[in-house]
Parts: structure tokens; sequence; C-alpha cells
């Protein structure tokens, strides 16, 4: 009997997601025969049962289309806001499962979606899970689709700035998105040539920032553009937000960690304009107009890039053989030109950081970008 499979899209959206939905569901049906549907608005198309058909017909012509077609939401099984509450919707889910008589289910998503990919796992149901991140945050994998493309995205538009910067003689500063972990702005901020690129990894002060621009005046140079993802901190606010999130941890009763969890939230609120704000400081050390551009979501739209279409395909075709073998509880994972299967125990709720003594660290170094520290 043919094996019958959903799959659904959860999280942020990210370039590549209808990419891996035809890899995969091209791969199942045609190569495996198969039956495939996909679940509407992510987790909450699990909850309450809304499905489509995916036959060829629908798989065809999305390659290239940025978004998803099944559309996305960051619900928690766990923790499904219904009427005002919170509910654990997990054996919803397993009842929605069994009912359309499922043999596995593909979940398309970055750390939440591990997260929740393990909890189904856990309540019995076969689950594997692809990584989806602009971030490419994930552990376990070399990269996550949907990088590639945010990173030329990023670059193009650090590429287009220096012209202004250049002309007008300003510092201009570019907030790229990366709220925990600095890959696409350190990337980005290499190949577009940004003279000073700051991480959440590394925390920066303004001293060193500064002293990094005197240098390139004295030197000639009567701008400089700046690459900032937007979870950077200066040494102060790192040391406030990395407290907040020990009160979080260390929490010992459901009203602590309520109460610690609102803590961490305000703290994050008053550090969530820190890009105006170093400019700000900036143009008061050093004479010179700086401005902020923030790309947003820009970064995360449009055609995906053909490396990120060469990716998607190539997990959503692996996960097809996964699904074929029986092999579930799983994150497909990038390793070098190949893909492997990796626990979910090994990913969900672990966040891949930049390595103080990464090569790309020790690259900015070496040509003299500047790092805030």
């Amino acid at each position: 009997m043919a094996k019958r499979v959903g799959i659904l899209t959860a999280g942020g959206d990210a370039p590549g997601l209808n990419a891996v939905i035809r890899g995969f569901g091209k791969t199942a049906i045609w190569h495996y025969g198969m039956e495939l549907i996909g679940f509407l608005d992510g987790i909450r198309g699990l909850v309450y049962d809304r499905h489509t058909d995916l036959s060829g017909a629908a798989l065809s012509g999305i390659l290239t289309q940025g978004g998803t077609i099944l559309g996305t939401s960051r619900d928690k099984v766990h923790k499904f806001a219904v009427d005002g509450e919170t509910v654990d919707m997990t054996q919803t889910v397993v009842d929605n499962y069994e009912r359309n008589k499922l043999d596995a289910l593909v979940m398309l998503g970055g750390g939440g979606t591990a997260k929740n990919a393990r909890r189904l796992t856990e309540a019995g149901l076969n689950v594997i899970s692809l990584p989806k991140t602009i971030d490419n945050d994930i552990v376990g994998t070399d990269t996550t689709f949907g990088f590639a493309t945010a990173m030329e995205i990023a670059t193009d538009a650090i590429d287009r700035l220096h012209s202004t910067a250049h002309s007008h003689h300003r510092i201009i500063l570019a907030e790229l998105m990366g709220h925990r972990a600095g890959w696409l702005t350190l990337g980005a901020g290499i190949a577009g040539g940004a003279d000073i690129i700051l991480i959440p990894e590394i925390p920066y002060t303004v001293e060193s920032i500064v002293a990094t621009i005197k240098a390139r005046m004295d030197r000639g140079s009567s701008f400089s553009v700046i690459a900032v993802a937007e979870g950077a901190r200066d040494t102060r606010d790192t040391a406030d937000y990395q407290a907040a999130q020990l009160l979080v941890a260390s929490a010992s009763t459901p009203e602590a960690k309520r109460a610690a969890r609102v803590h961490l939230a305000n703290v994050e609120d008053a550090q969530r304009e820190h890009t105006f704000k170093l400019a700000r400081e900036l143009e008061a050390a050093t004479g010179l107009e700086s401005r902020v551009t923030i790309l947003g979501y820009v970064q995360r739209g449009g055609t995906p890039c053909s490396a990120d279409r060469l990716l998607a395909t190539r997990l959503g075709a692996a996960a097809a053989d996964l699904v074929e073998q029986g092999e579930f509880g799983v994150l497909v994972a990038v390793r070098g030109d190949a893909t492997a299967p990796v626990p979910l125990s090994e990913v969900a709720g672990k966040i891949k950081f930049v390595p103080a003594d990464h090569e790309w660290v020790a690259t900015a170094r070496k040509v003299g970008t500047g790092l805030g520290a």
C-alpha cells in the first residue's frame, strides 16, 4: 500500500520553501509512489485539520516562487492559543495524523519547528524536519536553505549603500536580521566589503567602533559602512541581556519563570532601537552624519537563488528517501556535498552560534574589518 505523507511549513518564511515542497513531492510521488497532502499555515493546519492535496499539478511551477504555497505560522503544538488561553494540542495533532491515515509528517522550519517536531516524535508520530532559516543557526547542519539567498540580498544592499555613504561622507548602518546568531551579517558584511561588522557573538564598544572610523578618516576615507545584526549589543547591554536570560533559566517555580520572562521581554524592548542609538553616538563622536537602513523582511522575500534551489531540491529528495526507508525523528542535515539524518534530540532547543575562532571572523580581521571589539 502506498505511503501517505503530510507536509507543512512553519515559522518565518524563507526563500526555498516551495522548492523543498517540490523536491520532496516529486520524489515522493513519482519515484516512490506516495500520496502527499499539505497542511495549511503550519501547526495551525495540523490542529484544525486544514489541508490540501499536493498532486503533481500542484507542484508545477513553484520552484522559483518565494514564500510558501502552504502558508505558515509560529504556533507551538504544546502552547497553542485558543480563545486567549494557552492549550496543549499535542493529542489533537496525533488524532488528526491518525484520522488522515498518515505514515509520516515532514516539517519544514527552523529552531522552533525542530522543537515541535521533537515533541510530536515523542508523542509517537513519524516525523522528519528540514532546516529552514535565513539565520543559518540550526545545529548539526552545515547550512540551511534560505541562507544563501538572504546573504545575496543583504550583500547587494551593502554594495548599494557604499555609493551613498561615499558620496555624502556619511556613516551608514545597515541592520540585518539575526537576533541570536550573526552568520548572515558576518557573511554579507565580508562579501559586501563592510568596514565594520557587528554581531551578537562579539559584544562591541562604541569606543572601538569610533577608533576604527577615525583610523579610516586618517587614511583619507570620509565614510564608513557598518553591517549590524539586529541582535548585536554593546558590552553593557550584553551583560544585562545575559543576566535576564540567566534569570529565566534559573527560575524554580512557574510564577518565577513568568516574572523572569516578563523581565527579559522588557530588557529586549529597551534594547530594540540599539542601531539608531549607536548611529547617534557615532555621529556625536566622529562629526560624520550617520544614517540607518533596516532591511527587514526584504531579506526573506522573493525568488530563491540557484544555490538555495539546488539545496532545497536535494534536501526534499533526501527526506523522501528517509520516509521510504522508515527513518524518523530526525533532521535532514547538510554535510558537505551530502545529506545525513541527525536525531532531533541533538538539534531541538540548540543554537549554532558563530565561534570566536571561526574562519570568517579571522578573515574579517585579516582584511582590516572592524568587529567592534
